[in-house]
């Protein structure tokens, strides 16, 4: 006689192998970032690119514009003017994911940019929704604002440095606060400005 059949289904739930749920969560690569003179090197570029499944020319046009500077894709890597915390670069990309590669459907990445007529279009494999993709809001601070040594003004700490200065985002420059810790709001002097660099100290 054979096994009972509560026994049989058992045996048959016990060879299924489930390959992939609806709780896998899409994961970009974390950006390897190292500074050469005064460049910023992103190690790592194509390999985000190829992840997200997006054009690189695409998404090296939006982290230069974000970025507020110059660069070029090199092979593998993306070669930026100025200096840039791996944290900045890591927000970029960020917000890159959130609008052109998230479906707001259904929460997953299986999506293509797609042109019809003048606008273009975020469209999901995986659900089928379709969105445009609206272009961010300009910055408040005016990529073109020019900053000049002895100028005093009050800023808030975005991040820290791997030094452990505050780190302000201004337009095109990068602003080093010390002892000054993220969400802080401080009242600074430029003491010198070197290219998209500034360095301040506190003013009284």
């Amino acid at each position: 006689m054979g096994d009972p059949y509560e026994k049989l289904l058992k045996k048959a739930y016990a060879g299924i192998t489930v390959t992939g749920t609806s709780d896998e969560r899409f994961s970009t690569p974390v950006p390897k970032v190292t500074i050469e003179g005064k460049t910023t090197i992103l190690e790592n570029f194509a390999e985000i690119a190829d992840t997200l499944r997006r054009e690189p020319d695409h998404l090296m046009k939006h982290l230069v514009g974000e970025l507020g500077t110059a660069g070029k894709i090199d092979s593998n890597r993306a070669i930026f003017n100025g200096k840039f915390e791996s944290e900045q670069i890591k927000s970029v990309i960020k917000a890159y994911v959130e609008d052109y590669v998230i479906c707001t459907e259904c929460g997953k990445a299986d999506t293509r940019l797609v042109k019809e007529g003048r606008t273009l279009l975020l469209r999901c494999e995986a659900c089928g929704g379709h969105r445009p993709v609206r272009k961010r809001k300009a910055r408040t601070e005016p990529a073109t604002q020019t900053l000049e040594e002895g100028a005093v003004m009050d800023v808030t700490i975005q991040h820290l440095s791997r030094r452990g200065d505050g780190v302000v985002k201004l337009g095109r420059y990068t602003m080093y606060v010390a002892n000054a810790q993220p969400g802080q709001t401080v009242k600074i002097k430029i003491t010198r400005v070197a290219g998209s660099i500034a360095f301040t100290e506190r003013a009284t």
